[in-house]
Formats: structure tokens, C-alpha cells, sequence
């Protein structure tokens, strides 16, 4: 098993290596252009159990997000949108600062709308049942079922839309690269497209692990008060996170039942988040992968 991974991007795909990583996205005129930098050196915390969990998400973020809009420019989406008026004021006014304020608004409004719906509301309409239901961790197990279906109606609503739709075209193109490059075969869009779209170490088999290992983690957590719950909650996210990645790690580097076990529930989520790709999108997936691959491939194992 290889430790390259990816992520989807707007006609593109980011890739990232033990030693570079890249981004390939279709430009408008169907040219593929790729970008490749250097992953840099293993960090302090790659050898901590935990703790390189927490640290691997924050700079996965980072990265995703800086290639996501990279990719918009390639590609020429932003082109194509018409400038408004307030957006012609922005621009006269700020010039190149709106690109960090747009940035960090997005950010925050992003994070409202996570705590909103992944904590304050569950824990709110949990919190209506407390005078029927006492026991604390049944309580909070309701409160994670009900984050977890908040989650794929989430999924599904998103997957209506055609635009995502062609992005998670992208991310069932960078699966089948990877599986056909830990197959040990040529990488071509004939052999890439033969293999599953279904991937352990996929995103979104990871947020699925969250939604679960919060459920055990934040059973220890107070049912007296919606907002302390909710705050002692974002205290313990970075455990969470930390105990997920460890656990995705773990079933993307054996294959045994237990692990396949553990695997399942975010393979079956795949289905809402992989669509299956054509040959251009295999060939952006492989354009990627190419500069990941390390002369000595003993380098990207487990």
C-alpha cells in the first residue's frame, strides 16, 4: 500500500508524495497543466501517534483549500463568472487583499456552519429528549446517529449538483490511479479504468471514523448544558481526530476482516462521493500521481 493520496479538485486533481506533490488540472482549451512542488521533509510529529493526526488535517486543509481555488484559475471557472458590481468595488478598493478576505471569510463561515450543524443542532435537538431518555450514553448515542444522517443527507443533497457531480468524478480517478499504481501496473487510463473507485483511505471514509469516534469520545461529555456540552466538544475534536486518522492508518495499511470490517461503512459511503470517471479524468489522475512517485518506491509504503 502506497502512503500517496489526493484530493478532487475543479477539473483537476491534487496528489501528494513522501517526497512531491502535484496538481494536474484540464484547462479550458483540454491542455492538462501541472504544477509540482516539493512535499518537504518529514515533520516532528509524522512519528507521534495522535498527535500526527491532528497536525496531517490542519495542513491537509491548508493545502486542499490553496489548490482547490489554484485550480479554479486553471481551469478558467473563474473566467467564465461575470463580475459584479459589489465584486468590481472589492476589487477597485482592496485589489489583490480580496482574495485573503474573501479567504477568510469563507473560512469562518465555513466553521459556523460545521459547529451549527455537526454540534449545536444535534446536541440541541437531543437535549429535547433529555426528560424522556436519562441514561447519558444513549443520549449521546442518538446524538450521533443523528449527526451521522445529517451527514449523508448532506452528501446526497450535494451530489444533485452537476458540478460536483464532475468533481467527484476527479475523486473516482484519483482512487483507481492509486489502486492501479499499488496493482504494480503500467498507469494508463486503460489499466486505471478497470480498478474500484472505492478507496480505506478516502476523505470521506475519515469523516465517517469522526462522526463514530465521537460518539465514544463524547460520552464522557456533560448533558446539563447545550452550550458547555457543545464547547467541551470543540476541546475534544482535536482527540477525535487524532484517534481517527490513527484508525484509518491502521485498516489502509492491513488487510484482514477486522480491518475490512472497519473499512466497510466508509467504502459503502463512497457510492455518494465517487462517481465513475472517463478516460480524460484518468488521464488529469495520472498526470498528478506521475512527480509523486518516488525514485525508490520503498519510500511511499507503509
Amino acid at each position: 500500500m502506497t502512503t500517496i493520496g489526493g484530493q478532487a479538485l475543479i477539473e483537476g486533481i491534487m496528489m501528494k508524495g513522501p517526497r512531491c506533490s502535484a496538481m494536474a488540472v484540464r484547462k479550458s482549451d483540454g491542455e492538462i497543466e501541472t504544477e509540482v512542488w516539493d512535499t518537504g521533509a518529514p515533520k516532528w510529529y509524522s512519528k507521534v501517534p495522535i498527535v500526527r493526526g491532528i497536525f496531517t488535517m490542519i495542513s491537509t486543509l491548508a493545502t486542499g483549500y490553496k489548490c482547490l481555488m489554484r485550480s479554479a484559475d486553471l481551469s478558467g471557472m473563474a473566467d467564465e463568472e461575470e463580475e459584479s458590481k459589489f465584486e468590481k468595488w472589492l476589487n477597485d478598493h482592496l485589489g489583490d487583499k480580496v482574495t485573503y478576505l474573501f479567504n477568510a471569510i469563507v473560512t469562518v463561515l465555513s466553521l459556523v456552519i460545521v459547529i451549527g450543524l455537526f454540534m449545536i443542532l444535534p446536541a440541541f435537538v437531543v437535549k429535547l429528549l433529555s426528560g424522556v431518555v436519562t441514561i447519558p450514553w444513549v443520549l449521546t448515542l442518538i446524538e450521533g446517529v443523528l449527526k451521522i444522517a445529517i451527514f449523508i443527507t448532506y452528501l446526497y443533497a450535494v451530489t444533485r449538483m452537476k458540478d460536483i457531480q464532475r468533481v467527484f468524478a476527479y475523486h473516482g480517478a484519483e482512487h483507481k490511479t492509486i489502486a492501479c499504481y499499488e496493482a504494480g501496473e503500467e498507469l494508463t487510463p486503460e489499466n486505471a479504468r478497470k480498478y474500484t473507485r472505492f478507496h480505506p483511505r478516502c476523505g470521506t471514509s475519515f469523516l465517517l471514523i469522526v462522526l463514530i469516534v465521537s460518539i465514544i469520545v463524547f460520552s464522557v461529555v456533560t448533558w446539563e448544558s447545550v452550550a458547555m456540552r457543545v464547547a467541551l466538544k470543540i476541546l475534544l475534536l482535536p482527540v477525535v481526530i487524532g484517534i481517527s486518522y490513527e484508525i484509518i492508518r491502521w485498516a489502509g495499511r492491513y488487510r484482514n476482516p477486522f480491518t475490512r470490517a472497519i473499512s466497510a461503512p466508509g467504502l459503502w459511503l463512497q457510492n455518494l462521493t465517487t462517481f465513475e470517471p472517463d478516460d480524460s479524468q484518468l488521464e488529469v489522475a495520472i498526470a498528478a500521481l506521475l512527480p509523486c512517485i518516488p525514485e525508490n518506491q520503498d519510500e511511499d509504503k507503509w
